[in-house]
């Protein structure tokens, strides 16, 4: 069974992401006081790069999606049994709450064009958008983890003069209410740039995080 990390801390001044000890206390916890991420921090046992060996023989760009029955059909060692045993259970602790959960073995993500004055990728530092609300559940299990930056220590990609003037250049028009719909639409306005002294931190690899 999974268990809290001690050692487990953000950086200094993270005072809108709260560590929780439970799942219970993940999925029913409100946000509020500023708090708009919450961590269940855990040490998982077993081997999940095992499981993910099964999916890595392709050219390293496709993401393959895995359910109880795919995981199910492994051959594995006993740490592998393990791991599998965690996914499966973790699937069904979110299908219990409503919840739709997709595992993913991502062998990498597509990027955009370099020549994108706003890169719009995953690789990017970004803000996640909704037509509703709602709340997004994340998890690493093997491998490298995502990274969050604090608000003040970023600033809007189409904020930064050269950008701007680039995207301005690339929409044709002037700065106007038709510009801002254009970032909107590309989704430019969502993507941010770490400041100089900025310092990212990681999610983590096993760590279940609700944002």
């Amino acid at each position: 069974m999974p268990t809290i990390t001690p050692s487990f801390e953000l950086p200094p001044g993270y005072s809108r992401v709260g560590v929780v000890g439970s799942f219970e206390e993940l999925v029913s916890t409100r946000f509020e006081n500023g708090v708009n991420a919450l961590c269940w921090p855990r040490a998982l046992a077993g081997d999940f790069g095992e499981i993910a060996s099964h999916f890595m023989e392709d050219d390293g760009t496709g993401i393959t999606c895995l359910d109880d029955a795919r995981l199910g059909a492994l051959s594995l060692s006993a740490e592998g049994c393990i791991a599998r045993d965690i996914l499966i259970r973790d699937l069904r602790l979110l299908r219990s709450r409503d919840l739709d959960p997709t595992l993913n073995c991502i062998q990498g993500y597509p990027r955009d064009d370099e020549a994108n004055p706003v890169r719009t990728d995953v690789y990017s530092f970004h803000v996640d958008q909704a037509p509703i609300e709602t709340d997004t559940y994340l998890c690493s299990y093997y491998g490298p983890c995502s990274e969050g930056l604090r608000n003040d220590q970023a600033i809007r990609r189409v904020d930064m003069p050269e950008t701007r003037a680039a995207l301005l250049e690339l929409y044709g028009g002037a700065d106007d209410d038709g510009f801002r719909d254009f970032l909107k639409e590309e989704h430019y306005d969502l993507h941010y740039a770490p400041l100089a002294d900025a310092s990212p931190f990681a999610f983590g690899v096993g760590h279940l995080w609700r944002i």
